[in-house]
């Protein structure tokens, strides 16, 4: 492979046998050399395949001046991410996440550690996303002998939400208030106590994620079935009108429209999560 530019010692800009543009990283890979040297595959550790050129031009902007640890530690967290928890990640999490862990532990060398007020709610509304968060943590404490405190690991889940979303960072700090609110509204409204463990609980979270990810996406239910929904406002009048209610609050907050078809889902599943405290 022949060197298109040196992003630092460890890192450089090359091409595949396909003549498309990647990042080669290795140790001392691009050190004493420059534009038009040869480097073997013998001495690449990792290969960046990012396919979206402003995305390449920012992560070769971001790592130039990172440490190589936490460029492979960040490498590392997310292909457990995508291999072991099998997330669906936008390639901007190569970004967002090796700038956030590099600015996070510079933070906590100088003994500026934030808290996390929405930790409560990650925990509770992305616990797989949280996990990932901890499990980052305990790399950094084995290859770095660094004790970041939890709170880190909340915002840590955070990227990896924002990734799966493919939203900015405001929408996704937005996530776990809206889930606490929806959650309230179906408790206030059906004057029931939802238990928090159940299978029931987590399905419901589950569904209104996904609602919100097609929301966000633009991938809405279309399909216009009025005689399904008719018969649920008939049989489920209470929770029809619970899910009504959810609906608007949702598209107050995002500023989207929820379609019928979603709506009528969304009652089916408020039906379900209530009966199952009956």
């Amino acid at each position: 492979m022949i060197i298109e530019k040196i992003i630092n010692n460890n890192i450089v800009l090359t091409h595949d046998h396909k003549n498309r543009e990647i990042i080669a990283m290795g140790k001392g890979i691009g050190f004493g050399r420059k534009k038009g040297d040869v480097i073997s595959e013998k001495e690449i550790e990792k290969i960046f395949k990012i396919k979206e050129n402003e995305l390449l031009l920012k992560f070769q902007d971001m790592i130039a001046d990172i440490p190589l640890e936490i460029v492979r530690l960040t490498d590392d967290i997310i292909s457990y991410a995508i291999d072991v928890e099998k997330l669906k990640l936008s390639q901007s999490i190569y970004i967002t996440l090796v700038d956030h862990i590099n600015f996070s532990i510079e933070r906590f060398k100088e003994d500026m550690t934030p808290e996390n007020a929405l930790m409560w709610e990650i925990k509770r509304f992305y616990p797989q996303e949280y996990a990932i968060g901890l499990h980052t943590l305990r790399l950094i404490q084995d290859r770095m002998e660094l004790s970041l405190p939890d709170s880190e690991a909340g915002f840590i889940a955070l990227h990896f939400v924002n990734a799966q979303y493919s939203t900015h960072m405001k929408e996704t700090l937005s996530l776990p208030h809206i889930m606490r609110d929806i959650m309230d509204i179906v408790k206030s409204e059906l004057n029931v106590e939802l238990n928090e463990n159940s299978i029931h609980y987590e399905r419901f979270l589950t569904h209104v994620k996904f609602l919100i990810q097609r929301l966000y996406k633009h991938e809405m239910l279309h399909d216009d079935d009025t005689v399904f929904e008719d018969m649920m406002k008939e049989k489920y009048p209470k929770e029809f009108a619970c899910g009504k209610k959810v609906a608007r609050y949702i598209e107050n907050e995002t500023h989207s429209k929820i379609t019928r078809m979603e709506m009528t889902y969304l009652a089916i599943h408020i039906k379900r999560v209530t009966m199952a405290e009956e």
